[in-house]
């Protein structure tokens, strides 16, 4: 892997070799600047990974030096040094596109650790831009988010089909992003000129479904003042989705499945049928094969409807996505009540990688726009995250039980994991955990933990 490359930028000379020297010894390639003209003129997009910049400089001060770094390349994080920090001035970094700010006097660990965690959050970005890059051409899933491979398995299958006019049943847990998959399907196909109409299925009494459905006429039924379209005449052209097609009665599955067969069917109290053109998507977290063996739903519809079967793995079997999926709930939320928050911490998002999120990604972004709520700091940490998640296989992190006691207890498994994982080399579990040596040592003696123990 080749080296991050670092752009630092600060008059005071002293402060900028040391810099220069802790980020070098760190491993990461650095570009030392005392004059912020020289530096921004000679800087150019995709040149380097991050920027570090001290905010009161002649000439130029760190705001412009942001201003005309992020004019040039929008992504590129940019840390800025301060040693007067207020409320007014952070507020206007981050208004300006600062990734994080840094208040003079700092360690040199603290500066390696805001540097760790700007290029992680690059590196997340960039990933996102590389699967969204590589699938652009064939599909535009822009609401999709994952580099696993059994979600770009699926995602080649869904392309195929898109172009397709062909009925798919889309299956898998709740909260797996069925619709998603749906809207794509339509959006990429033929058919993406006209509309894409759902229905959960579900969600209305048996009474007014088949009404919803196919329409009806006026006086079919008492309160049926004037005659309506139903949803699949509203579709015509393009495609109607069927969430929890399951919960079908026996009678619209019937009159459903003419329509399959014919492009047909009948309003409510209509005596002349209605064609239309619609395209039939359908999902369900049910097991229709069951339902089909129990007599609850038509054998001959289940077959007309699972033409193409598309599967969608729960949250849990694409763990490695969870980084991913919380930096865009995270961007989200940050755009829409203008807040700045940067992410998880390490250990937050071990914690999150390890659940095994039983509401799978409808869960997931239930969870991070709770913690953004009643988190104060930059970064969502272990006590936010554990009110509404608990460590695999022990007790919530924040419960009736001791606070203290609950974060001991998984402090110290997931350092045994960790240091397991890696053969109890503590450099390598640092650095998977985006965290110091030191700490950890500190660590390893708070809780008496021993690297020949660990088996």
């Amino acid at each position: 892997m080749s080296k991050a490359r670092i752009l630092l930028i600060d008059n005071e000379e002293g402060l900028c070799r040391m810099m220069e020297a802790v980020l070098s010894d760190a491993g990461y390639t650095v570009t030392a600047h005392t004059k912020p003209v020289q530096a921004v003129a000679g800087f150019a997009a995709g040149a380097f990974d991050l920027v570090i910049t001290d905010i009161k400089m002649p000439e130029m001060d760190g705001l412009e030096v942001l201003q005309n770094i992020r004019n040039r390349d929008p992504e590129i994080p940019v840390i800025i040094i301060t040693a007067y920090a207020t409320v007014e001035m952070s507020i206007q970094a981050l208004r300006k596109g600062a990734y994080d700010m840094l208040t003079k006097p700092f360690e040199p660990d603290e500066l390696i650790y805001r540097v760790k965690n700007a290029l992680q959050h690059r590196d997340l970005v960039d990933e996102n831009r590389e699967l969204k890059e590589e699938l652009t051409g064939k599909f535009l899933f822009d609401k999709i988010i994952g580099t696993s491979a059994a979600l770009k398995r699926l995602l080649e299958t869904v392309a195929k089909v898109a172009v397709r006019d062909t009925a798919a049943l889309i299956t898998g847990e709740s909260g797996t992003g069925k619709e998603l998959i749906a809207q794509a399907i339509h959006y990429n196909s033929p058919r993406r000129e006209n509309r894409f109409v759902a229905l959960n299925c579900g969600a209305l009494p048996e009474s007014i479904l088949e009404s919803e459905l196919f329409g009806h006429r006026k006086g079919a039924f008492t309160g049926a003042q004037e005659s309506r379209r139903g949803l699949l005449e509203s579709a015509d052209g393009g495609t109607l989705f069927l969430d929890e097609v399951g919960n079908l009665p026996l009678h619209v599955q019937k009159t459903l499945l003419r329509f399959l067969q014919e492009r047909e069917f009948m309003r409510v109290g209509d005596r002349e049928p209605t064609k239309v053109d619609v395209r039939i998507l359908s999902a369900t977290n049910a097991d229709l094969q069951a339902a089909v063996a129990d007599g609850s739903f038509r054998e001959d519809l289940y077959y007309r409807l699972n033409v193409i079967n598309l599967h969608l793995p729960p949250l849990r079997e694409r763990s490695e996505d969870i980084p991913l999926l919380i930096s865009r709930f995270i961007a989200e939320q940050n755009e829409k009540f203008d807040i700045q928050i940067k992410g998880l911490t390490p250990e937050a998002m071990a914690v999150a990688q390890a659940f095994n999120w039983p509401g799978n990604i409808r869960q997931l972004r239930n969870v991070i726009e709770a913690a953004m709520t009643l988190t104060s700091d930059a970064y969502i940490g272990l006590p936010i995250m554990g009110q509404f998640i608990k460590v695999a296989g022990g007790p919530p992190l924040l419960d009736e039980s001791d606070y203290t006691s609950a974060l001991a207890h998984f402090e110290v498994d997931y350092l045994r994991r960790l240091l397991r994982k890696n053969g109890g080399n503590v450099e390598a579990a640092a650095a998977e955990a985006g965290m110091n040596m030191a700490t950890i040592y500190r660590k390893l003696k708070k809780y008496a933990i021993s690297k020949t123990s660990l088996n």
